[in-house]
Order: structure tokens, then sequence, then C-alpha cells
């Protein structure tokens, strides 16, 4: 089949048509051919879909620490001393576990930010897309399963297990992958 780039979520300067290949499902399917430029342009988009959504995750986190310390605050001392106690220290509870989301989405964003999606790999590094036939990943960020552009793309942390075992693989390798071996279609 046939789509027109811009489709996907490319630019419309690049009227090269994608061939996509419809495999074992009709929500399957990989690229099989992208130019230099469209491969960096799709790096891009990722990384770009990443932050927007780390970004998204310290705002909810911010939002939420505020929003525990005005209910610590606000919780008013009744005859009850206990009850009050209790209610400022669940308060305090709630804003310090939302501080350590906020504290892990910002290492997550500082890790993404170094990330380079201005150079084409050929062996799997962080920063890597890696196409098999059946999923597309980035190793860039622990975000998981993601749709971007209609397609599902694995965010993998470069420290996570699958991208360990995926580190200096080469179009070709196999690896295993959701109880199946699944082959490296192509690395950039």
């Amino acid at each position: 089949m046939q789509t027109p780039g811009h489709l996907l979520g490319m630019p419309r300067r690049f009227l090269f048509y994608y061939t996509i290949a419809r495999i074992n499902s009709p929500d399957t399917c990989i690229f099989i051919r992208m130019s230099t430029s469209e491969k960096l342009h799709f790096k891009h988009r990722l990384k770009a879909y990443a932050i927007n959504l780390i970004s998204q995750r310290i705002a909810t986190a911010r939002a939420a620490m505020a929003h525990a310390q005005q209910a610590a605050n606000s919780e008013e001392k009744s005859s009850a001393g206990d009850k009050y106690e209790t209610g400022r220290a669940m308060g305090h509870l709630e804003k310090d576990m939302h501080a350590r989301q906020l504290a892990s989405a910002m290492a997550e964003l500082a890790t993404l930010s170094a990330i380079d999606v201005q150079t084409l790999y050929n062996t799997v590094a962080a920063g890597a897309v890696i196409h098999t036939r059946t999923a597309i990943f980035f190793m860039a960020a622990g975000l998981g399963r993601q749709r971007v552009n209609g397609q599902d793309v694995f965010f993998l942390s470069p420290s996570a297990p699958l991208a360990v075992l995926l580190l200096q693989k080469e179009a070709g390798a196999h690896f295993p992958f959701n109880g199946t071996t699944a082959t490296i279609l192509d690395v950039y």
C-alpha cells in the first residue's frame, strides 16, 4: 500500500511515498523505505513526542504537589488533635510521593534531552530507532508503548533490560521479544 509521507506526520516537502507492508495483522506495519532525511525527521518527531509526554508528567506532578501541600496546610485543627495530625501527615506523604515522581520525570527529561537524534546509527545505541517485523523501538526514554502518527512505538530506556540486550546489535540480528524471536530489519 502506498501512503503519502505527510499522512504519517512527515512534512509535505517529502513527496516520497512509503511502501508499508502489512504483516500478520492489519494493525502491524513497518516502513520499508525511508530516505536519510526522513529517518532523521522521524527520530526528531519521536524525541519531541517523548519530551512533550514527560513535560506533561512534570506539570501534573507539580500541580499534584501543590494540591497536596494546600490540603495539608488547610487541615483545620479540631478538638481531636490526632485527627488533625494524621490529616497533615497524610498530606505531606502525598506531597512527598509526587515530589519523587517529579524528580524521576525531571531526571528522565534530562537524559532524553541529551539523546542525539541527528545521528544515524548502524548498531543499536541510545538514540537509535530499531525496526522489526512487528515493532518499532526508540531507545531514548522508558515510556513504554506509545501511539505516534498511527504507529505503535516502544520507547525504551537505555538502561532497560531489553535495551541492554539490543545494544550493539545490527540489522539482521535476532533477539527474544514477547515469547518469539524477533529480527532487526533496520537500525538508524
